[in-house]
């Protein structure tokens, strides 16, 4: 299975928005529909619909602050959403959707780190972030646990 990440267009935000994460899991992370009328009032947002072959299992979102139209110095990044649809999931997909992710924002040469929270609740992906290199900040933000990834050796 090759996974790829993907633009969302007239032809498929449909079966975007069709996706959804398991029902004890839907209270940890807002609807792809959601997502998207946020994406569409916010300059920051960088979005994709996450493929396996040629099949959309999910959705993933960033804030990126190098996307505004007068970027800062050091502008901020962070994972806003991420989900795998229920009957994708512990397949690999949201591995490899990540690892993209991490490369995507690696690759700008930007930031020093990538953020992403969670709500601490039973089925939380706190694990899956924490594999994939994510460390605790020790900070809480409208209750949710902050992470980190530190993406350059020298990051302070």
């Amino acid at each position: 299975m090759i996974v790829s990440l993907r633009e969302i267009t007239a032809e498929t935000v449909r079966q975007i928005t069709s996706l959804s994460v398991s029902q004890e899991q839907q209270r940890l992370v807002a609807s792809n529909a959601v997502s998207l009328a946020q994406a569409l009032f916010s300059p920051d947002a960088w979005y994709r619909a996450i493929y396996a072959d040629d099949t959309p299992v999910g959705f993933l979102m960033l804030y990126d602050e190098s996307l505004r139209t007068g970027p800062s110095d050091h502008p901020k990044v962070a994972l806003w959403r991420f989900m795998v649809d229920a009957q994708f999931q512990g397949q690999g997909v949201g591995t490899a959707a990540l690892d993209q992710v991490i490369a995507h924002v690696r690759n700008k040469g930007l930031f020093s780190s990538l953020l992403v929270s969670y709500v601490p609740a039973p089925g939380s992906p706190e694990q899956f972030y924490l594999r994939a290199g994510f460390t605790h900040t020790g900070k809480v933000d409208n209750g949710e646990v902050v992470l980190e990834l530190r993406l350059k050796s020298n990051a302070p």
